[in-house]
């Protein structure tokens, strides 16, 4: 029996930017992938995927509604938080 694909909710910014977060959560190794496995720590990955979040920020300032200016800027924040982290990590 085939797999029935999985439907995907309405994508607006708060669902993108959480989608490009959880990747770089992945790519730290601070969450499961979808599929459970674990994965290697990938920091050139989530420095992309930060650097791309930050990016947004800058292309949409004055263009978002104070959640999504909020979430967003929070996101980034914890990223880099954790990016340093795992750097450190990897080193140590």
């Amino acid at each position: 029996m085939a797999e029935q694909p999985t439907a995907l909710g309405p994508v607006d910014f708060s669902t993108h930017v959480l989608s490009l977060a959880s990747t770089a959560l992945i790519a730290l190794g601070q969450m499961a992938a979808p599929d459970g496995e674990d994965r290697p720590v990938d920091l050139e990955t989530a420095r992309h995927l930060i650097d791309v979040l930050g990016m947004l920020e800058q292309k949409t300032r004055g263009n978002l509604d104070e959640a999504e200016q909020k979430l967003l800027a929070s996101l980034i924040y914890d990223l880099r938080v954790a990016y340093v982290d795992a750097q450190k990590a990897s080193q140590g």
